[in-house]
């Protein structure tokens, strides 16, 4: 169950964002939809996610939404309660030409989350916010499998991983006022504690990997 403060932050947050007007990251180079291929991944708020995964070459397209349960209960006030088997989730399009699923997957385990907690990122608690690869393909399984497993293998943590990865069935966008949050409220105080230090990290560890002036 998140602290009071942290719903606090979160839910005041639908009324800063509905009266923002700063833009969101760049629009990427169209690239034919035949080309394309989704990644869904979980770990913690779906704001720091997103901030990351938007500013890597190759990825067109990040959506917030909730993956692991149904479509009656997806709704963020809702899944806040921890009660309807959902995940805060990222849905990343990607150009498999730029950027691979593998690629993918080292952000993920190197800036986006800490995959040794469970059911808790930070300052948010419940599971809801659990480290977990939803795969779509076999290929996608046995990746994410190989790379916990080499990880794992190389103690490149200091405890065990609690990631989970498991196949997705459903991937439900969230309300219209999470999506983009962090390039619309850069100074939101919950984005400066929380996640400009992963945006931080991410230019830090994969330089390369950025596109544009982000």
């Amino acid at each position: 169950m998140k602290t009071f403060v942290s719903i606090i932050v979160r839910l005041g947050a639908m009324w800063l964002a509905l009266a923002s007007a700063a833009p969101a990251v760049a629009d990427a180079p169209q690239v034919p939809k035949a080309h394309l291929q989704t990644a869904v991944l979980a770990g913690g708020c779906f704001w720091g996610l997103e901030a990351v995964f938007e500013r890597l070459r190759g990825v067109t397209n990040v959506v917030s939404g909730f993956a692991g349960g149904n479509a009656s209960t997806a709704h963020y006030d809702i899944v806040s309660t921890g009660t309807t088997g959902h995940a805060e989730s990222v849905e990343i399009t990607y150009d498999p030409t730029q950027i691979s699923y593998a690629t993918l997957l080292d952000v993920y385990f190197q800036v986006a989350t800490d995959p040794t907690q469970l059911n808790r990122q930070g300052p948010d608690e419940g599971p809801q916010y659990r480290s977990e690869i939803f795969f779509t393909t076999p290929q996608q399984q046995r990746v994410a499998q190989d790379k916990i497993a080499a990880l794992s293998a190389a103690h490149a943590f200091n405890a065990p991983i609690a990631t989970k990865v498991e196949a997705l069935h459903a991937f439900y966008p969230a309300e219209a006022y999470h999506q983009h949050f962090y390039d619309r409220n850069p100074t939101y105080p919950y984005i400066v504690y929380n996640d400009k230090p992963k945006v931080e990290q991410l230019r830090a560890k994969f330089p390369q990997l950025i596109k544009g002036p982000n």
